[in-house]
């Protein structure tokens, strides 16, 4: 009898989070769902039942630490475990530079890509010790991994701090077989690109990467054996600059 194994998805409604979570569900995990908006995660849990997997929407704002805990306890209330995170909710803005970013939009950047990644892993890491094989997948950016100017004051920060984080989880952590993984993505053509001072065209998304790669990276990760740990993994279209 196959162990059931559960995996929390943030950002799950769209995009890479999506993409990921449909991934793992295809390979057994039973996925938990949670983002702000509602009716895409219901929709994303959708796709998933009709392949045959199992998921659950649990609707969350991940800036918000006390509905972090909560979401984290009525996780474990409905499913008595937890095995895996993908951390995959992100922000950017258009204003991007030292002259025309504001501090307010900075904190909420950093809240989101940063802290919100910070509390989200630390309310879930009593359960991912015990299931003693736990494993983290912490949605980055090519930003994290080589610096990129156009990608934003804020947002270059955010990025390349979670590398490190990745690697104290690692450093601390590997007692309790936990293992952690900073992934990279170059270009994806998401509905994240809006978010551009410069939008790209269709043309500029068709060599980009899909959601799906990102996913199907993602489950690789997932299902690696417990005794392998994939640090950090940068992946990029072949058209990336």
């Amino acid at each position: 009898m196959t162990t059931e194994r559960v995996l929390w998805v943030t950002g799950g409604g769209s995009g890479m989070g999506a993409a990921s979570a449909e991934a793992a569900a295809r390979t057994g995990w039973t996925v938990v769902l949670s983002g702000r908006r509602v009716e895409q995660l219901e929709a994303v849990a959708g796709r998933i039942r009709a392949a045959g997997g199992a998921a659950h929407v649990l609707p969350l704002d991940v800036t918000d630490a006390s509905a972090v805990e909560a979401a984290q306890e009525a996780l474990l209330t409905e499913h008595g475990r937890l095995d895996g995170l993908v951390l995959a909710a992100g922000l950017n803005a258009p204003a991007r530079r030292w002259d025309d970013q504001t501090t307010d939009s900075f904190r909420r950047i950093l809240d989101t890509n940063l802290t919100a990644v910070v509390t989200v892993v630390d309310a879930a890491l009593p359960a991912l010790r015990s299931s003693g094989s736990g494993v983290v997948v912490v949605v980055s950016s090519y930003a994290g991994w080589s610096f990129q100017p156009g990608a934003g004051v804020a947002y270059s920060a955010s990025k390349t701090a979670l590398g490190s984080l990745t690697r104290t989880l690692n450093q601390q952590e590997a007692p309790h077989g936990l293992r952690s993984t900073h992934l990279c993505p170059g270009d994806v053509a998401t509905d994240f690109l809006d978010q551009r001072p410069q939008v790209p065209d269709a043309a500029a998304r068709a060599v980009m990467l899909t959601p799906e790669d990102i996913g199907r990276t993602v489950a690789f990760v997932l299902d690696a054996p417990a005794h392998v740990r994939i640090d950090e993994l940068v992946v990029s279209p072949v058209s990336q600059r």
